[in-house]
């Protein structure tokens, strides 16, 4: 009988350190703190899906943008001395003109508060603009403009890529072609500075780069190309245009 209990009691010890020990991995996934309960936490219902603190961050951004670019593209129409510089200002009044009333009613429709000034930083940018002349003043305005765009722009494909909320879907999708356009334009200045930007980047950067080694200077061997095998009929076709060149029509808004 002592036997019995004693084989017992170590039984139920055991049963009960299992348990101890499967219990947090059977219940982290409801647990405060991980991504699946920050992102539940700050995420409110819609008609449209789910609305989480990233697309509201999204929306924000998106109208901020448009407060201080707006008027540094109107400002480089007025004063730029070179036709590119005004071209790429003209590119960014009409571009985030056009965003900003999407921006409008999406946010009016899921109920979030928008901003009616720029950021104290972005004033520092204006103000910076306005006091600058000459070459000076374009190399600032595309430096500045350019690096902003290239921020914004990894914010952009991380809501298109997963929020759950078809409005803000279609305006990232929207802002994407928009920020790519500006991108363009303001490297078609030759006044942005690629070296700072990636030193810039890789200052904040803790990742190890990766992959093939550098060119060694000899020409490597041509790749095969790639392409579908056998005899495959497609109906889509490539998007038009020469490469560098981004198409700007963009279609009304699915509200």
């Amino acid at each position: 009988m002592r036997h019995i209990n004693g084989t017992a009691l170590i039984i139920a010890a055991l049963v009960v350190t299992v348990g101890a020990l499967a219990f947090p991995v059977w219940s982290y996934a409801d647990r405060s703190g991980t991504g699946e309960a920050n992102l539940a936490a700050g995420s409110v219902a819609t008609s449209w899906g789910p609305l989480s603190a990233t697309d509201r961050d999204f929306l924000v951004k998106v109208r901020l943008a448009g407060l201080w670019e707006i008027p540094a593209g109107q400002q480089a129409v007025e004063r730029a001395p070179t036709k590119a510089v005004k071209d790429a200002g003209d590119h960014l009044v009409v571009g985030h003109t056009d965003l900003d009333q999407r921006v409008r009613g999406v946010a009016a429709q899921l109920g979030v508060e928008l901003p009616n000034q720029p950021t104290e930083q972005q004033s520092g940018w204006l103000r910076e603009l306005t006091e600058a002349r000459g070459e000076t003043y374009q190399r600032k305005f595309a430096n500045l403009l350019r690096v902003a765009h290239g921020k914004v722009f990894g914010l952009v494909a991380q809501v298109r890529d997963s929020t759950r909320n078809s409005l803000v879907r279609q305006l990232a999708s929207d802002a994407n072609q928009t920020v790519l356009d500006h991108i363009t334009m303001l490297e078609g200045t030759g006044y942005v500075d690629f070296d700072a930007i990636a030193n810039g980047n890789a200052a904040t950067s803790t990742a190890s780069p990766t992959g093939p080694p550098p060119p060694g200077g000899n020409r490597p061997p041509e790749p095969a190309p790639a392409g579908p095998t056998g005899d495959v009929s497609g109906t889509s076709r490539p998007s038009p245009g020469p490469p560098g060149t981004v198409a700007t029509d963009r279609p009304e808004p699915q509200m």
